[in-house]
C-alpha cells in the first residue's frame, strides 16, 4: 500500500443512476448521494409471479426500458408532490407513469440475490404493464426503506447497506479503461454495457482497481471489491441481443487468470471497482455529487493482485 499526495487524480465525466434495476440509466449532471448509493438508484424491481427479481441475464430486453426523473429529483433537499412521476417508456408500449410518492400496498417474498423480505408494491397497472412488456406475469415493487434493510457482504464491506444494487452502493470506472478496452475490440462499445455509477476522466486505464480509499470532491470512498463481471455486458443496450463481446476480450486481459495469478482462480473477469461512501447524511453538508468534481487518491494497491476481488 503506498499513501498518495493531494494532487487530484481525475475528475468526474458522468453520473448514471438506474431507477429500476436492469433497465436504462439515466445520466445526469448531480447527484445527492445516500448510504445506499445515488437517490433513486435501483429503488424498483421488476419481479415474477413468485417475487423473484428478473434482471437482463435472463430478460435482456429489459435494456430497452428507459426511464425518466423530473430534473429536480437529482437537487439536493427535493421532495416528490402527489404529481411527481417515474416516467417509464419501451418500444411497442404506451408511456407508463408511477407515482414517487411510495405505495401502500406491501408485496411479501420479495428476493435479489440472496436477500429476502417485503417491498411496496407498485399497482395493477404497472404489473399489467410490464407483464404485457415480458410477455409473462410481472410486477414493479419499490424498497422499502422504512421495514426493510439489505446489508452487503460483511466481508468487504461491513455495515453498509443497499436497495436493490447487485452488491454495493456504487460502482466506478474510467474512461481510460472504456478506451483501453475499446481499442482491443473490432466494434468499440459504450460505457452503458457496464453500467457504472461515476465514470471519471484524466487517470490511467485501470488506475480504479488500486484505489483502496479516494475522495471525490470532499466524499471520502472506500474501494472494496474489484467488479466481476456476469454475461450484461454481451448484451447491447440499444437491441437487447446478447454477443461474446466484449466478454470474450476480457477473458484475455482481465480474468483473475491474468490479473490475480497466485489466487484461487473462479474463471472471473473484472472491470471497474465497486465501492462505498465513508460519509453519512447527519454531518449537515451539501452531499451532492456533480459532474467536474475532482478525484484524489488517498490510500492505493500497489498491484492490482492485492486488491480484493
Amino acid at each position: 500500500m503506498e499513501v498518495i499526495s493531494e494532487e487530484p487524480i481525475a475528475a468526474v465525466s458522468s453520473i448514471l443512476v438506474y431507477p429500476i434495476k436492469s433497465c436504462r440509466g439515466i445520466s445526469a449532471p448531480q447527484c445527492f448521494l445516500t448510504p445506499t448509493g445515488f437517490r433513486w438508484d435501483r429503488q424498483w424491481l421488476i419481479v415474477n409471479s413468485k417475487g423473484r427479481a428478473y434482471t437482463q441475464r435472463v430478460e435482456p430486453t429489459l435494456a430497452l426500458v428507459e426511464t425518466e426523473l423530473p430534473n429536480e429529483a437529482f437537487l439536493e433537499g427535493w421532495e416528490p408532490n402527489k404529481n411527481s412521476c417515474l416516467v417509464i417508456k419501451a418500444p411497442g408500449m404506451d408511456e407508463l407513469k408511477i407515482s414517487l410518492t411510495p405505495p401502500q400496498e406491501v408485496a411479501d417474498g420479495v428476493s435479489v440475490w440472496e436477500w429476502f423480505g417485503a417491498a411496496l408494491d407498485e399497482g395493477a397497472e404497472a404489473s399489467k404493464w410490464f407483464s404485457n412488456y415480458l410477455g409473462k406475469p410481472s410486477r414493479l415493487v419499490r424498497f422499502n426503506t422504512a421495514s426493510e434493510t439489505r446489508p452487503v457482504d460483511p466481508e468487504y464491506a461491513a455495515g453498509h447497506k443497499v436497495m436493490f444494487s447487485d452488491q454495493f452502493p456504487f460502482m466506478i470506472l474510467s474512461q481510460g479503461s472504456m478506451d483501453a478496452l475499446n481499442t482491443l475490440l473490432k466494434e468499440p462499445i459504450p460505457v452503458n454495457r457496464f453500467r457504472p455509477n461515476i465514470v471519471v476522466d484524466g487517470c490511467e486505464p485501470f488506475s480504479e482497481d488500486l484505489w483502496m480509499e479516494f475522495r471525490i470532491d470532499n466524499f471520502t470512498f472506500e474501494g472494496v471489491k474489484l467488479c466481476s463481471r456476469c454475461k450484461v455486458p454481451s448484451i447491447n443496450q440499444e437491441t437487447g441481443i446478447a454477443g461474446p463481446e466484449p466478454n470474450e476480450t476480457l477473458m484475455k486481459m482481465r480474468s483473475d487468470k491474468v490479473l490475480r495469478p497466485d489466487k484461487k482462480q473462479q474463471g472471473k473477469i473484472y472491470f471497474g471497482q465497486n465501492m462505498v461512501w465513508k460519509g453519512n447524511v447527519a454531518e449537515g453538508k451539501a452531499k451532492v455529487m456533480k459532474i467536474g468534481d475532482p478525484v484524489y487518491a488517498i490510500k492505493k494497491f500497489s498491484t492490482v493482485a492485492e486488491a480484493a476481488a
